[in-house]
C-alpha cells in the first residue's frame, strides 16, 4: 500500500519528525548595528565586522533566545592583553554593573573559551593569537557546549533560565578593542 500526502501535510510531517534543520540567520548584517543595542560602550560596523571601540558595556542583540546555536568569529586587536566575551541566557544587567553576572564565554587572554562557574567549563583548544577564531556555542535546555575553531572544547549542565539575551562584551579600557563578524544564530526547537 502506498500512502500519499498533500504538499502541506508532507511538510508538516517532515518537520515534526526532525527532517528539516532549523535555518541559520545572520544576527549581524555586516553593514550596520540594526538589530543591536549598544549599552555603556562604543561600537560601530566596520569592514563587515562589529568593532567594539570603547567603554565597558554590551552590544546586545535584540530579542530573547531559548535554545540555539550561535556561531561567531572574533579577533582581539590588542597585542598584549585582551579581554571581552559573549554573554548568553541572562535576563538583565544588575544596577551599577556594566555586565550580567553570568553566563559568559570568555575571550580574555589565556582564558579564551572558558565559562565561569563550571569545573569542566575550561577550554584546552588553542586559539589563533592576532587572527580570526570561530566559536560555536550550542545551548539546549540546561546544557551548553562550545566548539573552538571546529574542535569540541567543553560541555556543561545547569544553565538557567530557559531563555534570555545575547551580547558581546565591551571591556576596552583594560582589554582592548575587539572585532566580531559572521554572527549567526540557529534557533532550535525545545526538546
Amino acid at each position: 500500500m502506498r500512502v500519499t500526502f498533500c504538499g502541506v501535510c508532507a511538510l508538516v510531517w517532515l518537520a515534526s519528525h526532525g527532517v528539516f534543520a532549523a535555518e541559520s540567520v545572520a544576527l549581524f548584517d555586516g553593514k550596520s548595528l540594526e538589530g543591536w543595542d549598544v549599552i555603556g560602550c562604543e561600537a560601530v560596523a566596520q569592514d563587515g565586522a562589529i568593532l567594539v571601540k570603547g567603554g565597558n558595556g554590551l552590544v546586545q542583540a535584540k530579542g530573547n533566545f531559548g535554545d540555539f546555536v550561535l556561531e561567531y568569529e572574533w579577533k582581539a586587536l590588542s597585542a598584549d592583553m585582551w579581554d571581552s566575551g559573549v554573554y548568553f541566557r541572562y535576563a538583565e544587567v544588575p544596577a551599577g554593573r556594566p555586565w550580567p553576572k553570568k553566563y559568559q564565554v570568555n575571550l580574555r587572554k589565556g582564558m579564551e573559551g572558558n565559562i565561569d562557574g563550571f569545573p569542566n567549563g575550561k577550554n584546552a583548544v588553542p586559539v589563533k593569537v592576532g587572527d580570526w577564531n570561530k566559536f560555536e556555542l550550542t545551548v539546549r535546555g540546561k546544557t551548553a557546549e562550545l566548539k573552538v575553531n571546529g574542535q569540541a572544547a567543553w560541555k556543561v549542565e545547569g544553565i538557567e533560565p530557559a531563555s534570555g539575551l545575547i551580547a558581546l562584551q565591551a571591556e576596552v579600557p583594560k582589554g582592548g578593542q575587539f572585532l566580531f563578524r559572521n554572527i549567526r544564530i540557529t534557533r532550535l526547537a525545545a526538546q
